[in-house]
């Protein structure tokens, strides 16, 4: 059994020191080429498949170009997002914050596609993840963007009913939409 174990060690430090996993997975170092980051997708997904590895990673993604003004970016960005919210059980992480800032962001991308799946996405964001303000007030934001102001109404006053939190953040939300403000929550306030 030592022997074995011995064995083990040495091949989990030879692919360590091979593939720097220990740096990918700490968000130091990334692929420089976005067309195809199959290896650190792989390393992430055998590793410790975790939202915060997951998040990290398609943060600095999208680092590497600007979805709203390069479709080809954009399509990249929502195939690693997809694979994120395939690879993250919902019933394992609905209570993580990672989780739901990925959900929440596979929407916002889709929404620059095709407004129907963001609804959908964040349908889907909502439902998994509904302790979160930041879930509720950008699905209500999307909504004020499609120009549905009863919706967006409606969906921030359910997320006070259903305790999202930080409340603050729904209160003011709220406020700014009573304002007739296009943003529901300014950069400061996020």
């Amino acid at each position: 059994i030592a022997s074995i174990m011995n064995r083990v060690r040495n091949l989990k430090n030879k692919y360590r020191n091979e593939d720097n996993i220990t740096d990918e997975l700490n968000c130091t170092k990334i692929s420089a080429d976005t067309t195809d980051n199959s290896g650190t997708v792989n390393q992430i997904m055998m590793t410790t498949n975790t939202p915060q590895d997951w998040l990290c990673f398609l943060l600095k993604l999208e680092k590497k170009g600007v979805p709203q003004m390069d479709v080809s970016v954009l399509n990249r960005l929502i195939g690693r997002y997809s694979q994120a919210v395939t690879a993250l059980p919902a019933e394992k992480y609905s209570q993580d914050e990672s989780y739901a800032r990925i959900l929440v962001r596979f929407a916002e991308l889709k929404a620059l596609q095709d407004p129907e799946e963001a609804r959908d996405q964040f349908h889907l964001a909502r439902l998994n993840c509904k302790r979160f303000a930041f879930v509720h007030v950008a699905f209500a934001q999307f909504e004020l963007l499609q120009e549905n102001e009863k919706k967006c109404k409606q969906i921030l006053q359910k997320a006070v009913e259903c305790s999202a939190v930080p409340l603050e953040v729904l209160e003011t939300a709220l406020r700014n939409f009573h304002l007739k403000k296009k943003q529901l929550l300014s950069d400061e306030e996020k």
